[in-house]
């Protein structure tokens, strides 16, 4: 049977653990148990604690260390172990109970975008990218490469042009 990562940490084993809580107690016994110690340290411990530590770092390896302890343990009902969801998580910078966005709303928002970006910018990009669309056609016309360059042109637009428009207002 292999070690339980949770007591190595000296934690409960739970998959709803913070980051912060399994990174302290980690940094709390590897400060104590370092084999660069003045004492020695206590390399078993020290390594038990590094390998529980690696299990546990992110959120899914938790969740797998305490399913196999679930599994180890022989806690099932009919047939499955018996385990337990995390908890819903809300999307980074999303504000809680918020509703979703339109899908045309970044097409209502940009008209403004533009006018409070740098449109003067925005217009010089876009000259150029035609320009340089209209050269190719003129010196490789009928060519397999003209497509390519031209998607590669408004590829080009489209990803430097994102700087020159304002950021999208706050909901």
């Amino acid at each position: 049977m292999s070690m339980n990562p949770f007591e190595a940490l000296g934690l409960p084993a739970r998959p709803d653990l913070p980051d912060e809580e399994v990174r302290a107690a980690w940094r709390q016994i590897a400060a104590a148990t370092h084999p660069d110690r003045a004492d020695g340290g206590d390399l078993a411990r020290y390594t038990a604690a590094s390998a529980a530590y690696a299990e546990l770092r992110t959120p899914w390896g938790r969740s797998e260390a305490h399913a196999d302890l679930v599994e180890q343990a022989g806690l099932v009902s009919d047939g499955e172990p018996v385990t337990m969801p995390l908890p819903a998580v809300p999307a980074a910078g999303a504000p809680v109970g918020s509703s979703p966005r339109h899908p045309l709303a970044a097409v209502r928002e940009f008209p403004a975008r533009i006018r409070r970006g740098r449109p003067r910018r925005l217009l010089i990009r876009a000259a150029i990218a035609a320009v340089l669309s209209l050269a190719v056609l003129q010196l490789i016309p009928g060519q397999a490469a003209a497509p390519a360059d031209i998607t590669g042109l408004i590829t080009w637009f489209v990803l430097t042009g994102r700087r020159d428009l304002a950021p999208p207002p706050e909901r």
